[in-house]
């Protein structure tokens, strides 16, 4: 058991650089996905990383064709986050002047 869960977070290493808690709280989809590539119904599916990697990025690249082909293109939630907040801060100053 100690083997499997060393392997995951090896391989959620390598997947998302160096990985942290926050990459698992904000990409929990991606977690899932690993896992389930990892693990089938309570057994060691696929133990090589290479392979696992492989198919996650194979997936993210279906992802991102489904993504423009929807008009969404690569949205910049950073970007999204960081526009509102200065928007609140606009808004908040508009108030007090």
């Amino acid at each position: 058991m100690l083997e499997l869960i060393h392997r995951y977070v090896e391989t959620l290493d390598k997947y998302f650089g160096n990985v942290c808690e926050l990459d698992l709280i904000f990409n929990f989809q991606k977690a899932y996905f690993i896992l389930n590539e990892l693990v089938l119904c309570g057994e060691l599916c696929e133990s090589s990383k290479r392979t696992i990697l492989r198919v996650v990025s194979q997936q993210d690249e279906i992802e991102q064709q489904e993504n423009s082909e929807r008009g969404w293109g690569d949205i910049n939630l950073d970007g999204v986050a960081k526009s509102a907040l200065l928007s609140v801060q606009e808004f908040k100053q508009s108030f007090t002047r």
